[in-house]
């Protein structure tokens, strides 16, 4: 993973609904560039931050079974409002399908209570070792750093 956008995982649901917040720092370089002067986080790492979040619902749901978890389509996708350094998007999804060929959450961002992003959006999830079996090792590994990531981000009571 790149960009590691989820700061920390406010509530789960397995199989039903996650929030997650992204504290957007000046620190991330991409602020230098996007854009001189006025920094803000990209739209595309806005969507990122909705799949990381249902891609981490999935994980916790399915026991880690999958070393991959990607987007497959995005949809009434909308940039409503930039997000600044100092603030926080908050991240809500929920599980709308969940079928074996992807699952299908409705998600949306917030800074506080105004609307950052939304958007529908399928997930899919599979293993390397599917396709190759040579790749069982590289599964492995994935699964066991996004399981170390997990302990991280998402303190459960």
């Amino acid at each position: 993973m790149r960009f590691a956008l989820i700061d920390q995982i406010v509530d789960m649901k397995a199989g039903e609904s996650i929030t997650a917040i992204k504290n957007l720092s000046l620190a991330e370089e991409y602020l230098a560039d996007h854009f001189p002067g006025f920094p803000v986080m990209p739209g595309v790492l806005m969507l990122e931050t909705l799949v990381q979040a249902g891609a981490w619902l999935i994980r916790h749901t399915e026991n880690f079974e999958h070393s991959t978890v990607m987007l497959k389509q995005a949809g009434a996708l909308k940039f409503n409002n930039f997000v600044s350094p100092g603030q926080t998007l908050t991240v809500n999804l929920t599980t709308h399908k969940w079928e074996d060929d992807g699952i299908t959450f409705k998600a949306k961002g917030q800074i506080g209570d105004v609307s950052a992003v939304s958007a529908r959006i399928i997930l899919q999830r599979f293993n390397l070792r599917d396709k190759n079996p040579n790749m069982a090792s590289a599964d492995e590994f994935q699964i066991q750093k996004s399981k170390e990531m997990f302990q991280h981000i998402y303190k459960q009571d």
